[in-house]
């Protein structure tokens, strides 16, 4: 006999990567959604607020979780920052699997996390036990995990993109440059003005410039990955678009290396990952190429006209609400649970 569906909730489900979660999940096989919250719409249809879920027989709900760890077995949270800290810890001393898509569980040191996030973690040793959820670097570790921090969006396309060759002797660890552009949903779904349709239609705009909160984030991996502390340059940008985002990284070279010596680390790197497309040489990355996938598109250039020698230039393409949030997330529930990594990551409803 076939096994009964996982019960799946989603904690926040009225914004943009809660839809997304929602719309993923309704197309997985071996799952069932069995409640999703929203304090706002409480009471409301899910089809309310998102016309494109149409007949989910699924209303918002509030965020009892007395009432809510009975419904289910593992829990995306799409919470505010600090509310997931607490969320995360009830769910986990109620036996729960959780899956949480704010920054609280991806920090690994407690003080870095108060000092960008402005708040104390208040469970330290339950942080010890998060594991970050970046299926191309930690799918063993996800495998055995009762908690996943699922990864920013940024951190996802600049590690992926400097993954394979940030441990290499001829790469200068000191020198990354990140420049990052992302669509307006990047921000969420309230209302705020900077990002209204016409503050950012027709325009393009650098913000948190030194100080974006993902900047922890992407040291702590690369630093990881690397063995060595690394500190890097990074700059967001506001694209007048949806969604998705495009990173061009920049890393000098200690010693001279032929592109298709590069292009072949990247592919030996990633050759059995299921969704991280290494392109032909002198193709480029484009959002549009993984709008409503899972995937990371990745290419490699080299710039020989340095003063300094050579720089090796990275470009990273994903969809920032799906590779960069729900889709991963997705993912990381399927290795969790010994499901086909790629199960409803490959065909899903259709998104708006």
């Amino acid at each position: 006999m076939p096994k009964p569906p996982l019960k799946v909730a989603i904690l926040g489900g009225s914004g943009y990567t809660g839809a997304e979660l929602l719309r993923l999940l309704l197309g997985h096989p071996r799952v069932k959604v069995t409640a999703v919250t929203s304090e706002r719409s409480a009471g409301a249809d899910v089809s309310a607020l998102f016309l494109h879920l149409r007949n989910t027989g699924l209303k918002f709900e509030l965020l009892d979780l007395n009432v809510l760890t009975k419904k289910a077995d593992v829990f995306f949270l799409c919470l505010p920052h600090k509310t997931s800290q607490e969320t995360a810890a009830f769910l986990h001393a109620a036996g729960k699997k959780v899956i949480d898509l704010s920054a609280d569980y991806r920090i690994k040191d407690p003080g870095v996390y108060r000092q960008w996030y402005n708040t104390p973690h208040l469970f330290p040793s339950l942080l010890k036990k998060a594991v970050y959820g970046l299926p191309e670097i930690y799918r063993d570790k996800i495998k055995k995990a009762s908690i996943t921090a699922n990864p920013g969006c940024y951190p996802t396309s600049a590690v992926l993109g400097l993954a394979p060759v940030i441990g290499k002797n001829f790469v200068d660890p000191d020198s990354i440059i990140i420049d990052s552009k992302s669509g307006t949903s990047g921000a969420g779904r309230s209302p705020v003005q900077p990002f209204m349709f016409c503050e950012v239609n027709e325009s393009v705009k650098a913000y948190a410039v030194s100080s974006h909160r993902h900047t922890p984030e992407i040291e702590q991996e690369l630093s990881s990955i690397s063995g060595k502390s690394i500190r890097i340059i990074f700059t967001p940008h506001l694209m007048p678009m949806d969604r998705g985002i495009l990173s061009t990284i920049y890393v000098r070279l200690r010693k001279n290396i032929s592109l298709p010596k590069v292009q072949g680390l990247y592919r030996d790197f990633y050759r059995d990952e299921p969704f991280v497309r290494v392109l032909e040489n002198g193709v480029y990355p484009a959002t549009k190429a993984v709008r409503g996938s899972n995937f990371c598109d990745l290419s490699v250039f080299l710039n020989n006209r340095g003063a300094g020698g050579q720089t090796l230039i990275i470009v990273s393409a994903i969809d920032n609400l799906l590779k960069g949030a729900s889709g991963a997330a997705v993912q990381n529930m399927n290795i969790m649970y010994g499901f086909d990594e790629t199960a409803g990551l490959l065909t899903s409803p259709p998104f708006p």
